[in-house]
């Protein structure tokens, strides 16, 4: 993640990063609201203490800290488009493609790229900088993304592909 973020600052690229946020008092979590929670996901959110505001877990790690001109999308449910800011500050910088790394690959990451590629936006997913505790759930998630919605490129892939294109490389139309 921390080289996709440099060389996206190295290219004037923004970087948008999303946190996760709860409530210390519960008022946001999915236990409020569904009656109908798969075990594992159940696993996540019956611990309170995870992610809430001001508290460690709910920070952003250091070797990964914004910069300066980067943006903080606070969220409370698995995608970063669901009740944030985010399409509006997406439109505003004029993207029309997500670059997508983070955690978990099947629940935020794919929530996310999904309701992307649903508003419009093209979609690429950087499968050594995602990461889920369910390996193949992680896998399962990589490959739909590379049938149905986008590019699925290495770190190394996207770099190359980003600096062909500031290099004035053609026009793309990539299809893989």
């Amino acid at each position: 993640m921390k080289k996709v973020i440099d060389v996206c600052h190295e290219m004037r690229i923004p970087v948008f990063y999303t946190q996760q946020v709860r409530e210390a008092s519960g008022i946001d979590l999915l236990t409020r609201r569904h009656r109908i929670i798969p075990r594992r996901r159940l696993e996540f959110t019956e611990n309170i203490t995870a992610c809430v505001r001001g508290t460690w877990d709910a920070e952003i790690i250091d070797e990964l800290l914004p910069a300066e001109n980067d943006h903080i999308v606070v969220k409370r449910r698995d995608s970063a488009f669901q009740d944030t800011e985010f399409e509006l500050w997406l439109e505003s910088v004029s993207a029309d493609t997500v670059i997508y790394t983070g955690i978990d690959t099947c629940i935020c990451v794919e929530n996310s790229f999904r309701q992307g590629f649903n508003m419009g936006f093209d979609v690429i997913l950087v499968e050594d900088a995602v990461a889920s505790s369910w390996l193949e759930l992680h896998k399962a998630t990589l490959e739909k993304a590379r049938g149905s919605f986008g590019l699925v490129l290495t770190t190394e892939q996207l770099i190359d592909m980003l600096r062909n294109a500031k290099r004035g490389a053609s026009a793309f139309r990539l299809s893989m």
